[in-house]
């Protein structure tokens, strides 16, 4: 632990954190797609696999708190590092030199704050219930049992013309920061090989925009009637 404090400490190991936990990050988002889209399979579907979560009991909070661990690792890391670089160089430049950089990388940190309301704003919206119907949605069963009606909080959610327009920046700012995020992991961690640097450049890219397309999609067929109905 102590060798991985002094590694920390360093520019090169906190950037190391931030491609790790970046990394990690980008797979949840798959994952979280996948199971975002069983809304096209209707109710039963979505809330099968919602309660599916919520029966594993204590693991579903190591699950949750492992990955608030992981993302509270990559914005503290990426708040250190802009502090430190501004200390490298109190005096800005009269003139930026930034003709050669990518949209993403000049406002990484930027879209990087947005996401983190973006993360804030969504749970507080389908996992506090703050906006819209207060309280949780339960959907009654044909033995009596009950369980939680994501499905309908989802549906009823994205029926809301500003909660979908926030949504749609929201995730499109996510994809300028992964575009970016994406190539700075392998170039970070060293990872670079002929055999898979085709993969880093097109691939990684593309299924980033897959998934933000992915979960656009879902908002938008609910909120126009195509899903949910």
């Amino acid at each position: 632990m102590a060798r991985f404090a002094r590694l920390y400490k360093t520019s090169i190991g906190a950037k190391s954190v931030m491609a790790i936990t970046g990394g990690m990050l980008f797979l949840f988002l798959i994952g979280h797609l996948g199971g975002n889209l069983l809304v096209f399979k209707g109710r039963d579907a979505l809330n099968s696999y919602a309660q599916g979560l919520k029966n594993l009991g204590p693991g579903l909070w190591v699950i949750r708190l492992g990955l608030l661990a992981i993302f509270l690792a990559h914005v503290g890391t990426a708040l250190r590092l802009v502090r430190e670089n501004r200390m490298a160089r109190p005096v800005r430049y009269q003139r930026e030199a930034t003709l050669k950089a990518s949209l993403g990388s000049r406002y990484m940190m930027l879209t990087g704050m947005v996401v983190l309301a973006f993360v804030v704003y969504h749970i507080a919206h389908l996992t506090l219930h703050q906006f819209g119907p207060r309280g949780e949605m339960i959907e009654t069963m044909a033995d009596g049992t009950t369980r939680s009606d994501v499905y309908g909080m989802v549906v009823t959610g994205f029926s809301n013309g500003p909660i979908v327009a926030i949504y749609m920046i929201s995730l499109a700012l996510l994809l300028v920061h992964l575009l970016h995020g994406i190539a700075s992991i392998f170039q970070t961690l060293g990872l670079k090989h002929e055999t898979i640097n085709p993969l880093v450049a097109k691939g990684l890219p593309a299924l980033a925009v897959l998934i933000v397309l992915g979960k656009m999609w879902i908002a938008l067929s609910i909120f126009f009637g195509g899903a949910g109905a």
